[in-house]
């Protein structure tokens, strides 16, 4: 049976397909050969200019036919690698012979044991899937994450003159702008993006213990690290770790996995407060025609968006933590566990997409309601006792502080008639009462 999205076992594969089937291009088995493939073919063409005297440097022509094979890479040459690897049970292995069956093709076989030479399949692991998630980062985490910045970034402008009541323990506090709120998670996404930036993209490449042992001791005159550098870190683009077991340490993949976690925190943090201003009638949210917010009660717009963003954060959270704990430890040179556990690195980072594009799908439907907004700031006129206290400290008045508390914490309403009396009855020159009668929850909001 021909699997179609509505029989994929993930969501990722089935209900969010149309959002996700842009990562096949880095994490799909497919791209995983694919990327293989690349590694391999790439390295036969840093061999041939290593100075080895049984493989002569190639001409331009044959490069560009080895490289072709890479470019032209089809579903049916991955399906063939799979064919191999039924008999091999190795799926490197299975790539290495797919790579010798096109050079008999190409009619240059006398040098096809130079594919894979000296090299263990962590080689080619540990540059291919590197290589994979460095490209789905810069093309799809990165835009995507820019556009949530620019679009937080363009609301705060906006809103950076509305005056709003914060709360803190959930209780009202000194006013602040809403602009300036969501300037917060400004700084704090941007903080966080070029803290990440700065991570390495890491890969292993030193054969099987990290020592190049094969490839001194066949050719012992060749300076074997400095070649492996200008490999990995020129023509990959990664950055190879000096000292290594069989397999990479993931230390800085760890750190990716991190800083995505950092990130999402961020932005499940923005989804919970965006979720309680719209309990609180602060935003609208802009009606799609057809759509039902509710299957029994015809009135309601429920914030699905943002609470679809925050599950997805949550999922993809619990999956880098296991990344980031599990693939930094290996028993001694290594061990299988990472293999398995790397297949899955494109899970949290579908996770993630998902919840990027419904967090900006949330963030464009949202209507500000500024009279729900200036009703909360007019119901609680007790927010300007900090301001009117700091002034009475200023003037050296007796015990300010415990006079405000005295007045606000009664079962009373304060309003502003209720301040303007408090106010009135103070031991103050009238330059000092116009002063504290100027004070109001809209304008209070500091700089």
């Amino acid at each position: 049976m021909k699997l179609s999205p509505l029989s994929a076992i993930s969501p990722i594969d089935g209900r969010y397909h149309n959002v996700t089937a842009k990562l096949a291009s880095y994490f799909s088995e497919y791209a995983l050969i694919r990327f293989r493939v690349y590694v391999e073919i790439e390295y036969y063409i840093a061999l041939s200019e290593s100075g080895i005297p049984q493989l002569p440097a190639l001409d331009d022509s044959i490069k560009t036919k080895l490289r072709d094979i890479i470019k032209n890479f089809s579903e049916s040459d991955a399906e063939r690698i799979k064919e191999i690897e039924k008999t091999t049970n190795h799926d490197v292995k299975a790539v290495e012979y797919f790579i010798k069956e096109r050079f008999v093709e190409l009619q240059i076989k006398e040098t096809k044991e130079f594919i894979h030479f000296g090299l263990t399949s962590q080689d080619v692991n540990n540059t291919a899937i590197p290589l994979a998630w460095k490209k789905a980062i810069e093309d799809v985490y990165y835009p995507e994450i820019k556009s949530i910045s620019d679009k937080l970034i363009d609301l705060s402008d906006t809103w950076d003159k509305i005056s709003m009541l914060a709360r803190t323990h959930g209780q009202p506090a000194s006013p602040t702008r809403l602009g300036k709120e969501i300037k917060v998670f400004c700084e704090r996404l941007e903080n966080q993006v070029k803290l990440m930036k700065q991570i390495p993209f890491s890969a292993k490449f030193g054969g099987a213990t990290g020592n190049f042992n094969a490839h001194h001791l066949a050719y012992p005159e060749i300076d074997w690290v400095t070649f492996a550098n200008h490999f990995v870190n020129e023509t990959l683009e990664l950055s190879r770790s000096q000292f290594t077991t069989q397999i990479e340490h993931y230390d800085n993949f760890a750190a990716h996995c991190d800083a995505l976690k950092r990130i999402n925190n961020i932005l499940n943090d923005l989804c919970r407060d965006i979720w309680t201003y719209i309990s609180m009638d602060y935003f609208k949210q802009e009606i799609v025609a057809g759509q039902i917010g509710s299957s029994a009660m015809p009135h309601k717009v429920n914030p699905i968006d943002f609470e679809n963003a925050e599950g997805n954060l949550g999922i993809a959270n619990a999956m880098l933590e296991h990344l980031a704990a599990k693939l930094p430890i290996s028993r001694l040179q290594r061990d299988l566990t990472d293999s398995t556990v790397l297949r899955n690195i494109g899970v949290p980072f579908a996770h993630t997409l998902i919840a990027l594009k419904s967090l900006m799908r949330g963030l464009n439907k949202l209507i500000i309601n500024e009279s729900a907004i200036r009703a909360d700031l007019k119901n609680n006129w007790a927010v300007v006792a900090e301001g009117i206290q700091t002034i009475l400290r200023r003037e050296g008045y007796p015990k300010p502080y415990e006079a405000l508390k005295d007045l606000t914490r009664t079962n009373e309403r304060v309003n502003e008639e209720t301040i303007a009396k408090f106010v009135d009855g103070l031991n103050v020159s009238h330059k000092i009462k116009a002063e504290i009668k100027a004070i109001t929850p809209w304008n209070y909001t500091g700089v």
